[in-house]
């Protein structure tokens, strides 16, 4: 896999690249500290995922990926942060990004995400997701999610297991599991990002404006 970094720090960059590089599976990792000297080199051969600033200079993170994802829509993309404002993070999803990764996150963290983000997947900081799931909202609208769903999906997002979510709506685990089943069906998700992300699109969290 081909990866390229893009950040206005230099030292930033290196550090990255010699974390990044060892990986297994990672072929070559490139830098550019402009946005116009990324386009050049996604010119000269794309990559397969960028790691980006969202500060980055010039046009703004927000603005390359939209740039990157009109030309070369099969590239995956992990923005790089020191933002967690919801808001921002809805911002960079629009974009088509598969990741969000604040900077004082563990460097584990990232490689993490790009192990998500190469097989496809989404990928947000833990801080990121606890944030979003402290300012979850439902509307009173059945259409989205029944009450029931509503009650079983703020028990998935504390992390409880299906038995434990039985046991506290005192319903059997396999009623559990045919919620959770009916909650992945209806937001077309499989998975907490999923989930998280289908939040964000509904506006069912809050300070998303």
């Amino acid at each position: 896999m081909k990866i390229l970094l893009v950040d206005d720090h230099r030292i930033l960059l290196d550090g990255l690249k010699f974390l990044i590089q060892s990986q297994p599976g990672i072929s070559e990792v490139d830098t550019a500290d402009t946005v116009e000297g990324a386009l050049a080199k996604i010119r000269s051969e794309i990559p397969d995922l960028i790691i980006s600033d969202i500060s980055i200079p010039e046009i703004g993170g927000i603005a390359f990926a939209q740039k990157v994802k009109s030309l070369y829509p099969k590239v995956r993309l992990i923005f790089l942060s020191m933002h967690d404002e919801p808001y921002r993070v809805k911002e960079a999803l629009a974009t088509g990004a598969e990741g969000y990764v604040l900077k004082k996150s563990a460097h584990s963290e990232l490689l993490k995400a790009v192990e998500e983000v190469s097989k496809g997947g989404m990928y947000f900081s833990m801080g990121i997701q606890k944030i979003l799931i402290q300012r979850m909202q439902f509307p009173e609208d059945e259409r989205i999610l029944t009450d029931r769903e509503k009650e079983v999906l703020k028990l998935i997002f504390d992390e409880f297991s299906n038995k434990e979510i039985g046991e506290k709506l005192h319903i059997s685990e396999r009623t559990v599991e045919t919620h959770r089943k009916n909650i992945y069906q209806k937001t077309k998700t499989n998975s907490l990002v999923g989930l998280l992300k289908f939040a964000m699109e509904n506006n069912l969290v809050g300070g998303l404006s």
